[in-house]
């Protein structure tokens, strides 16, 4: 067989299996075939930090969100539980933020250790506060991290976590971000495919890939595997005129997204999910505008 014909062959055997890849029956029960498509949420990040945590749950929902996600970094389990329950805004999954500091993939192996057992807490945590989902950075490949050695690294560590992943029945989610690794979604695929576990997909953010390509290409091959979205856009038009890191700076349906083709290959791979917003935030009225926003993008108004 002729090596063209033999890629060609691999990536249309992958497509496939990423369409028929099934989502844990939590995901079905919460999203069914005849409810929403889509439930918006916002990281806590994003609302002004003033005010108490029950306000701040207050806020978001106001603007109306359906839910909220939080960062791991310095998280007030007790607290989040009670603002959760006075509001009734419900806290779909954890961000493992320090997973960009302490690397999977990192030389050091205490390192390491320490992004595991940071990832056990998460996990740990996150069923506490009735989500579904840790968000993790994968890895990092730079000048003392080699790529075959992060890859191998991720593989090995990422794997130590899962028993907890199992006990406790939330997913270890890995977003595609400015990492330098898991450049192409089918080898994004292949590597949620290597842990062979319910319990390890995807976290897609729509607007990180358009550097490097066109989001529907993405979603189209990594199918079942996307759990979750993080809802942002870019413009290469501002990154060719300002610089890589300003291509952020636009209004969701004001870049270079095509949010109908990711609205239909969304629609095509039966995604049922959160969508969670993840740009610039602020107090209520700006709040309100992104909520409106992202329903104008995923059509949801």
């Amino acid at each position: 067989m002729r090596r063209r014909s033999f890629l060609a062959g691999s990536a249309g055997a992958l497509a496939g299996a990423a369409v028929a890849r099934a989502q844990p029956p939590a995901d079905v029960a919460e999203f069914p075939a005849d409810g929403p498509r889509f439930r918006t949420a916002v990281k806590l990040s994003m609302v002004s930090g003033e005010g108490t945590l029950e306000e701040r749950f207050t806020t978001a929902k106001e603007a109306g969100f359906s839910g909220i996600e939080v960062d791991g970094a310095a998280r007030d389990v007790k607290g989040l539980v009670a603002a959760r329950d006075a509001v009734g805004l419900p806290i779909h999954g954890v961000v493992y933020g320090d997973s960009w500091k302490q690397r999977f993939t990192a030389p050091d192996p205490t390192m390491r250790a320490k992004a595991v057992a940071g990832l056990d807490e998460a996990l740990r945590d996150c069923e506490t506060l009735g989500g579904s989902s840790v968000l993790i950075i994968p890895g990092v490949v730079d000048e003392a991290t080699a790529y075959a050695d992060a890859f191998a690294r991720a593989e090995l560590e990422i794997a130590k976590a899962l028993p907890t992943a199992e006990e406790t029945g939330v997913d270890v989610l890995f977003e595609n971000v400015w990492n330098n690794f898991l450049l192409s979604p089918l080898e994004f695929a292949r590597f949620i495919d290597a842990f062979d576990s319910p319990r390890v997909g995807a976290y897609f953010d729509v607007g990180n890939v358009v550097r490097i390509g066109w989001p529907e290409h993405w979603i189209a091959a990594l199918g079942k595997r996307i759990r979750k979205l993080d809802v942002k856009d870019y413009s290469r038009e501002l990154q060719q005129e300002k610089g890589l890191w300003k291509g952020f700076g636009v209004e969701l349906g004001e870049g270079s997204v095509n949010w109908e083709a990711v609205r239909i290959t969304l629609e095509a791979i039966d995604y049922r999910g959160w969508a969670t917003a993840e740009v610039r935030g602020g107090g209520l009225d700006r709040l309100t505008a992104v909520a409106e926003g992202m329903n104008k993008v995923l059509a949801l108004s």
